[in-house]
């Protein structure tokens, strides 16, 4: 079965005006994050996903699905992040297959820092977004999303 044309335009136009919110902010973020504190909005991205666990840390196959990254990126940004003192990585001590990774003191520390930054220019990216006609729903929408749980 295939799809009416004007819904197929209807479709792609929407996924056209995501990505063109998802780049706006990100451009945002990249800047004011990597000049302020020395990070990009991967690392942030994981840093933050990894605070916000009970213990600090995740599985890297779980970190990879949270920060929306592929398997060898994570690996390679945890490394990145490692190699500055950020992160650790472990065995799970009860399946020696499994690898966590876990933020240091020294992540949760420029994470605190960042974190600030990071909400400040979100939400002016967003407030700007929606003086824009097509953006504003989606705008509109993330704001009517749920918090999370927890």
């Amino acid at each position: 079965m295939t799809m009416p044309a004007d819904a197929a335009e209807a479709r792609a136009q929407g996924w056209r005006t995501l990505a063109a919110l998802h780049d706006r902010i990100d451009g945002r973020l990249a800047k004011a994050l990597a000049a302020e504190h020395g990070v990009s909005v991967s690392e942030y991205t994981v840093l933050d996903v990894l605070s916000r666990q009970e213990e600090h840390h995740m599985r890297m196959q779980q970190l990879s699905a949270a920060a929306v990254l592929s398997q060898s990126a994570t690996t390679r940004l945890v490394t990145r992040l490692e190699d500055r003192g950020l992160l650790s990585r472990y065995l799970c001590p009860t399946d020696r297959r499994g690898i966590y990774t876990e933020v240091t003191p020294a992540g949760q520390e420029l994470l605190a820092a960042a974190r600030p930054t990071h909400d400040r220019v979100l939400r002016e990216a967003l407030d700007e977004a929606r003086e824009v006609p097509e953006l504003a729903p989606l705008v509109d929408a993330l704001a009517a999303l749920p918090a999370p749980a927890g």
